[in-house]
């Protein structure tokens, strides 16, 4: 039964807040918003303006123009709601291959298990075993328009299956989705100052651009986890062993706001017919302007993370991060820890997060791991 409860509450993401000062946005499959590796989820779940590595393409496949090795294979596991069940996780896999010094494509899979579910009408039946799950697959070419500019388009194919065969709905069904996504990445060369070489970083990332998604035949269509990433950061190079990378990183949901739009104080099932007639392109557009508070709440509705990596001989590294998120508007908050290990052609990584919210995260106290094997000759990055 616990489970089961916990599916419903993964559920009723994709539904809209009920009450009118709690303009919480939620959409369809938000799994897709959790840091698959262990690296970026050690510097406060970013990566759009990081250094490249075999994770690129959750966060920005541009960054895959500018790899250093051929070819790359990333691996993650993340747990989630761990102190609650033990067999809910994300499951994620990643492949790049630069075509040559200017070019890469790359492909990945994340899965999001919620386990099993037994389902029985009384206690004394004999339960059906059910294993709803949520994936997406995506593809992404990347490109250098100049030594120190590079873009990427990626395609992606998103399927979320949460139906209960014994639910009341027999029209209920496993919904689906396409998406593509726009990303930039800037890696200036090394410049010498005074006492230590450095070095620019800057990406955005506009994902998970597509049509809405639909569970129930004739019912309401959820908005996909369209969002907006940018940073930059700068890597301090001490010498050949020491570095220091910090960066900082923005995120916005480009969906709509759910409000009032009657003014009757409450927001019901005339408001949620309302905001289901937006489209997802306009949706986009007016996510800039629609809050109901104006631009002080659209300042709400961007979350900021601040992140930091060292790294000695490109063999040991160790990263914190913080990421903040409004109270009005979800109220994640937290600090990362990290750490990275690689060993000739492969590299582990691990993180752990503490949450600094009055709000449980459903990450924390759980230890996440990634794995990436870098393969193939050294690449030339001017």
């Amino acid at each position: 039964m616990k489970k089961l409860a916990i599916l419903t509450l993964l559920a009723l993401t994709c539904k809209l807040s009920a009450q009118d000062n709690n303009r919480v946005i939620t959409t369809a499959v938000p799994f897709l918003t959790i840091a698959a590796d262990a690296r970026s989820a050690g510097m406060g779940d970013m990566g759009v303006a990081t250094s490249a590595d075999a994770y690129s393409q959750q966060w920005n496949p541009a960054k895959f123009a500018f790899a250093d090795r051929k070819m790359g294979v990333g691996l993650g596991y993340t747990p989630y709601l761990e102190s609650v069940i033990k067999d809910i996780g994300l499951l994620s896999g990643s492949y790049f291959n630069k075509i040559n010094d200017q070019s890469a494509f790359a492909l990945s899979l994340r899965y999001f298990s919620l386990g099993e579910i037994e389902l029985r009408q009384t206690i004394d039946e004999v339960g059906t075993i059910v294993k709803p799950n949520e994936f997406s697959f995506d593809g992404s070419y990347s490109l250098k328009l100049s030594p120190t500019f590079s873009m990427a388009v990626a395609g992606r194919f998103i399927n979320s299956n949460l139906r209960l065969p014994q639910a009341e709905n027999a029209d209920s069904k496993s919904a689906s989705s396409f998406a593509v996504d726009v990303a930039g990445y800037y890696r200036s060369r090394e410049i010498a100052y005074n006492s230590f070489d450095g070095r620019w970083r800057a990406g955005f990332n506009i994902s998970n651009v597509g049509g809405k998604i639909q569970y129930d035949a004739g019912g309401q269509e959820n908005f996909l986890p369209t969002n907006l990433k940018f940073g930059g950061g700068f890597d301090m190079i001490l010498d050949l062993d020491n570095k220091i990378a910090f960066t900082s990183e923005f995120n916005k949901l480009l969906v709509p706001t759910p409000k009032d739009f009657n003014g009757d104080g409450v927001i019901d099932a005339t408001d949620n017919d309302e905001y289901q007639s937006i489209g997802f392109l306009e949706g986009m557009f007016k996510s800039f302007g629609d809050a109901p508070d104006g631009f002080s709440e659209e300042l709400k509705e961007f979350t900021w993370a601040l992140g930091a990596e060292y790294t000695y001989q490109e063999a040991f590294m160790v990263r914190t991060g913080y990421f903040h998120e409004s109270p009005e508007k979800g109220a994640r908050q937290f600090f990362s820890l990290g750490a990275g290990f690689k060993f000739n052609i492969m590299q582990i990584d691990l993180s752990y997060l503490f949450s600094t919210s009055q709000v449980k995260n459903p990450l924390e106290n759980s230890l996440r791991f990634s794995l990436a094997f870098n393969l193939g000759e050294e690449m030339l990055n001017d």
